[in-house]
């Protein structure tokens, strides 16, 4: 059976549920909006084929450092989420990527991935990327190809990191090697595009917010999943491409023309469905070689910083939006597309 997408929430209300496609016919993909009636919702599918995802709880699992030694000499850090509520057996693994310039604890505490993993019982990891100074620990970033920071200027191999880590942590937990995702924010998006690309053998998929592809020759080994998420305020990595005004002074691509790109090495149907829920545009491409499912969602009005996060945001930063959940979003899409066995 293909992976799908979760759909629209039939109503605004506590008591809401998916309303799936018949099979073979993919999803008119929408979301639920207000972060009140997510937090409130538990979505109990119908059809049992679709994986069911449960409303965040308060975290009561631990947090671990992690430490791996790459083959270019560094020691590289991670952070481990694991919820209390573990269940026996492999579990799913989200690989969560800040943006540049932040750090694991940073997104851990923004993302707030711990409440929908203690929820729905996976682990989360949240890498270290490189930076400058004596320890390398300021304005960290990763690799993704056109962005960013001194990740690119000293041409750190971060895929062979993140590749490492999950070979790493899972000799130490039982974890499912057809439910390892990337998620990530901005840079950290950049390079969960970036993963799907070269390591799709281990990334099945990726769902993030503000994201595009820094890379030339994109090819996954196998098919993938993807969804970014964008902002139509969104001045740091604006939705249509160019010079925002971060730090990084990057002419990004189109986030738009990429997922669309993505879609088209993927085989994918050549026009995607489209559906509006209040301030939100959601834009899929079915029919993808190999079963898998690309998505592109706006945001009227949103700015780049993490969605539905209350995390307090540094002095002149653009205030998070506040109507949409981005973690929970992106948990929906990748919990279901799953590899296909």
């Amino acid at each position: 059976m293909r992976p799908r997408s979760w759909t629209a929430l039939a109503t605004l209300a506590v008591a809401a549920s998916l309303a799936l496609p018949a099979c073979g016919g993919g999803s008119n993909a929408g979301d639920p909006v207000s972060t009140s009636t997510i937090a409130t919702t538990t979505t109990g599918p119908t059809d049992p084929t679709v994986v069911e995802v449960k409303p965040p709880v308060d975290a009561q699992g631990q947090t671990t450092d992690v430490s791996v030694s790459t083959s270019d000499g560094r020691t590289r850090t991670a952070h481990l989420y694991v919820p209390a509520s573990l269940p026996s057996g492999a579990v799913p693994l989200l690989v969560a990527l800040h943006g540049g310039g932040g750090s694991g604890t940073q997104f851990q505490e923004t993302s707030r991935y711990d409440r929908i993993a203690e929820a729905n019982g996976f682990l989360v990891a949240y890498p270290d990327g490189l930076g400058g100074g004596p320890q390398g620990t300021t304005l960290r970033t990763w690799n993704g190809g056109v962005c960013c920071g001194a990740a690119v200027r000293d041409g750190v191999d971060d895929v062979a990191f993140l590749r490492q880590l999950v070979t790493q942590l899972s000799e130490a937990h039982d974890i499912d090697p057809d439910r390892v995702f990337a998620s990530g924010h901005s840079n950290g998006m950049i390079m969960s595009f970036r993963l799907v690309c070269e390591a799709a053998d281990v990334f099945v998929a990726a769902a993030g917010q503000a994201g595009t592809l820094g890379i030339d020759g994109c090819a996954p080994s196998t098919a993938i999943s993807l969804l970014d998420i964008h902002g139509d305020a969104d001045a740091s990595l604006p939705i249509d491409g160019g010079t925002g005004d971060g730090l990084s002074g990057v002419d990004f691509p189109s986030p738009r023309a990429s997922v669309r790109s993505l879609a088209e090495v993927e085989g994918c149907d050549a026009e995607p469905r489209v559906s509006s829920n209040g301030p939100l545009t959601s834009e899929t491409w079915g029919g993808c070689d190999g079963g898998g499912e690309i998505a592109f969602k706006t945001l009227a009005g949103a700015s780049h910083a993490w969605m539905g996060s209350v995390a307090v945001v540094r002095p002149g930063a653009p205030e998070p939006f506040a109507d949409y959940d981005a973690s929970l979003a992106s948990w929906f899409f990748l919990a279901n597309h799953a590899r296909r066995s």
